[in-house]
């Protein structure tokens, strides 16, 4: 079943039989690979900033001290650089920890996710046992939200959204989500908007602008993957409605964020103009990456992020793990199956390299298939 037809139901209590493993369920899994370029996370392909390299080293002098508790000059950095008030943002050890966060402070009883989507929301919803609500979106479609989903809004308390969506890449316009937030608002859905893949984008889509017109919506983003530190562990979120900020961070840890991540994050703050070069710099490589897998038999998905979702019959994880070269199987994720990968826009050598490896395995099953085999 596809688009409106496919939403299906199941209680977070009652997911044993999808059995996922948490070493699974993300990319990156280089612990215990032997890898050489790992296509598998989709973070920044020009590396680390200097001046946020430069703050972790200074940070080392004050690991001696607490961390501010408030993260005074992190909230007065990321508020100028987004103009929002200090007052609206909360920050966390990652998005996750927002997430998780989120779900134990308003508690849903019934959230909805469209699916494929990032396992993470489907994994705090289990923490409170809220039932859940999956709305396939439509591979025909390029697995873009549709009008079916604001009709699968009837009886849910929340939303996760993901604008540009993960694993597919695909970016939702302004118009579309304005629709979607009208509807939960007027159903009395709480929305969590995940923006973490936006700046790579761009921010015309962005709902930052304009999330006081909303006081259901709580965007989330994070500085892993834009400014290519997963290591630190730094997101934050922005809401207008200051007692629901309150609620949240309330679930949250003392001194959740590092000093480190505290420095990394005000250099951060100060990187417009790396991240403008990366989404151009991104957008070319998608393109590169894009073309050539297409010109080797590959179906790909439309995306505007920084990755690309595509599907072959071909056991491209297996033999490219055998070059050295980890990508991101997508089999495990909710409305998709065996077949599908996700692979990450890196820069030009790499980007090329990975095309000369897929072109050496579509070649060898060519030859095999030819054999009668």
């Amino acid at each position: 079943m596809d688009g409106g037809d496919s939403l299906y139901f199941s209680n977070a209590g009652n997911l044993a039989d999808w059995r996922i493993s948490m070493e699974i369920i993300h990319g990156g899994d280089i612990y215990r690979n032997r890898i050489r370029l790992d296509f598998s996370v989709n973070v920044n392909p020009l590396g680390v900033p200097g001046s946020v390299k430069e703050s972790l080293r200074t940070a080392v002098d004050d690991c001696e001290k607490y961390p501010d508790i408030l993260s005074s000059g992190l909230k007065k950095a990321v508020g100028k650089a987004i103009n929002a008030p200090d007052d609206e943002l909360l920050f966390g050890n990652g998005a996750s920890e927002i997430f998780m966060a989120i779900v134990h402070a308003l508690r849903p009883k019934r959230m909805v996710i469209p699916v494929p989507s990032f396992y993470g929301y489907e994994h705090v919803s289990k923490a409170v046992e809220s039932e859940i609500l999956f709305y396939r979106l439509d591979a025909g479609n390029g697995f873009s939200a549709d009008e079916g989903l604001l009709g699968a809004l009837d009886g849910a308390d929340m939303l996760f959204f993901t604008n540009p969506n993960n694993p597919t890449g695909r970016l939702t316009d302004r118009k579309y989500i304005r629709r979607l937030l009208d509807v939960c608002l007027k159903k009395g859905v709480r929305v969590v908007l995940d923006e973490c893949f936006m700046p790579f984008c761009g921010e015309e889509n962005s709902m930052l602008g304009e999330y006081g017109n909303y006081p259901n919506l709580m965007i989330v983003r994070a500085f892993t993957k834009i400014f290519s530190i997963p290591g630190v562990r730094l997101g934050y979120m922005i809401c207008s409605d200051k007692k629901m900020i309150e609620k949240i961070s309330s679930q949250l840890p003392e001194w959740n964020i590092s000093v480190f991540a505290q420095k990394a994050g005000e250099a951060c703050a100060k990187e417009g103009g790396f991240i403008r070069k990366t989404a151009e710099y991104v957008g070319r490589e998608r393109i590169r990456l894009s073309d050539g897998l297409k010109g080797l038999g590959i179906k790909v998905f439309l995306s505007d992020a920084d990755f690309l979702l595509i599907y072959t019959e071909i056991p491209l994880y297996d033999e490219l793990l055998k070059r050295g070269i980890l990508i991101r199987d997508c089999k495990n994720f909710r409305g998709l199956k065996k077949g599908y990968y996700r692979i990450a826009v890196k820069n030009e050598t790499d980007n090329k390299e990975l095309l000369r490896k897929v072109g050496e395995i579509v070649d060898k099953y060519r030859i095999y298939a030819s054999k009668g085999h």
